[in-house]
């Protein structure tokens, strides 16, 4: 093969992996939150992070901006693969996110909340108050 016909498959596979990953995780149109779904509070709102969201880059892809986050820890869980799963004793490390409406909007899209995750209210090990996102279970859907 020759070295400028590389290039080019090689800038159409580049091309083709960003476009679906726009597609997927962050267009309007590839994701329809489910129904009765309730609204996002205007306001900051905060979340905690514990998987993919903990990485800079990723976070600022999603939410739209930088969101310097904090250190936290969530006691009772532990981290079972991209999930966390209620366990007495055990505790999670990860990020405290302080986000607007919008931006949690667009945490809800890249998480699928109601399809691939749900969000829930927590305390944090220090008191604070926040969301964290948490798989849905195939029997619960």
């Amino acid at each position: 093969m020759r070295p400028r016909h590389f290039a080019a498959g090689l800038f159409a596979a580049v091309l083709l992996a960003l476009a679906t990953f726009w597609w997927i995780w962050l267009s309007p149109f590839a994701y329809q939150p489910p129904s009765g779904l309730p609204p996002v509070a205007a306001g900051e709102q905060r979340l905690f992070v514990y998987g993919t969201l903990r990485h800079r880059l990723l976070r600022q892809i999603v939410i739209g901006s930088h969101a310097p986050p904090r250190q936290a820890w969530l006691d009772g869980y532990r981290r079972e693969g991209l999930d966390i799963v209620v366990s007495p004793g055990e505790r999670v490390e990860g990020l405290l996110l302080t986000v607007d409406a919008g931006q949690l909007r667009r945490l809800d899209r890249y998480e699928r909340l109601g399809v691939r995750y749900d969000r829930y209210q927590v305390t944090l090990a220090d008191g604070t108050s926040a969301w964290v996102y948490r798989r849905i279970v195939a029997a619960e859907r």
